[in-house]
């Protein structure tokens, strides 16, 4: 016999497991346009590298290649967040969108590797300006419990096609060639983003009135808990930066691992953290950020570490896991960001955070490329050093 639901009936299945894994509106859409263009991307984004060297790039250029990534990184941050305060969320995921593009056409139509820089001031508009954006929709969509788990899913849907997609690009340029393969890899994202583009037509959200405080006024609403954050997320930062774009080249130059099996790695890599990202963000969310951290910042410093210990493809596979694992509490540390924020000042107050992070790193992947030259090992064991101090930084000044 059917009967009427009332008030008191439990919610249905549905409900509850958009409940527990915080899949607000607004929040899948803005998850799901990184997931759309981050599958695009990552088709090629690993291998730039190697697709410099192959334009005629030196590895110290390739270094620079690095810091000019860092650099746009730091000073698109603020800007991002302002425009995401001043135009509103949606508005402002339209214009990254569309500068992104832009960038993709000059990487795929440059003759040269000095039309690669072009294109990346273009191309980092979606990756570091819609940053702020992103944190400001979670922060804006979800309460204090549930934020944690928000930026899982968020970084879920980011990681998921990182997976899947070196692989299907590192397939793509053993068979087509460097150059081919990554022009072939560019042509598939523009047909994403143009996906992409009718995916944030869904986010409607509103955010508090736009207050015209200042980039100072910014700083000075920062609590010293976000101050000393900061501060220690600088060191793992430049031991992350020091290496990232020598990886590929280490694994495949110096220990001879094809550019399909680095692809597995990175496939490898990404798979263990999205293993550990639900169960981790929940605990967050219960017992607090602050053991996940520690834990993430730990990984950071052994994974440059572990890459020059191992000898063979069995050690790069714990190396990779490692590196999987410095993600164990990345949504707990961008949720204690937002959670510090001020409301009206929220994608500002990241946007600020990210810019400061970004220039104080700046100068870290030329210096890795620089002591590449020293020894192809010293570059790695100099970004374990820095992680090792951003480590005990952390855990002696940070309290939640």
């Amino acid at each position: 016999m059917n009967r009427k639901k009332t008030l008191n009936d439990p919610p249905g299945r549905r409900a509850r497991i958009a409940n527990y894994l915080s899949l607000e509106r607004n929040v899948v859409a803005a998850s799901g346009a990184v997931f759309l263009l981050g599958f695009g991307e990552e088709l090629w984004k690993k291998f730039l590298p190697k697709y410099l060297q192959a334009l005629g790039a030196s590895i110290p250029v390739i270094g620079l290649f690095g810091t000019a990534e860092d650099f746009f990184d730091a000073i698109y941050q603020y800007p991002g967040g302002w425009i995401a305060d001043r135009f509103g969320r949606r508005r402002a995921f339209f214009i990254f969108l569309s500068l992104a593009c832009i960038g993709y056409l000059v990487y795929l139509l440059g003759p040269s590797w000095p039309f690669t820089f072009v294109g990346l001031a273009f191309v980092m508009a979606w990756q570091s300006m819609a940053s702020p954006a992103i944190f400001a929709v979670i922060g804006d969509a979800l309460p204090t419990e549930k934020r944690a788990m928000g930026f899982s899913i968020q970084s879920i849907l980011k990681r998921v096609p990182i997976v899947i997609a070196p692989v299907i690009g590192g397939i793509i340029i053993a068979s087509r060639g460097i150059v081919t393969g990554v022009h072939l890899g560019l042509i598939i994202t523009l047909a994403i983003a143009a996906m992409t583009f009718l995916l944030i037509r869904l986010i409607n959200i509103t955010s508090e009135a736009h207050h015209s405080t200042n980039i100072f006024g910014v700083w000075d609403s920062f609590q010293s808990e976000l101050k000393r954050l900061l501060i220690s997320d600088i060191f793992i930062r430049t031991c992350e930066g020091m290496t990232d774009v020598l990886v590929i080249l280490y694994v495949t130059n110096v220990l001879h691992v094809s550019v399909a099996r680095f692809g597995t790695l990175l496939a490898i890599l990404f798979l263990t953290t999205i293993l550990i990202y639900l169960p981790a963000a929940k605990a967050a969310d219960r017992v607090g950020r602050r053991p996940f951290i520690i834990a993430t910042f730990c990984a950071f410093a052994l994974y440059p570490l572990s890459i020059i210990l191992a000898h063979n493809f069995a050690g790069l596979v714990i190396a990779f896991i490692i590196g999987g694992l410095r993600e164990i509490g990345e949504p707990a540390r961008k949720a204690m960001i937002v959670d510090f924020a001020q409301s009206q000042l929220r994608a500002r107050s990241v946007g600020l955070y990210y810019l400061l992070r970004s220039l104080a790193i700046t100068p870290a992947a030329a210096i890795g490329g620089l002591l590449w030259k020293v020894t192809p090992q010293t570059p790695f064991v100099m970004a374990g050093a820095f992680g090792v101090a951003g480590v005990f930084i952390f855990v002696a000044t940070v309290r939640e």
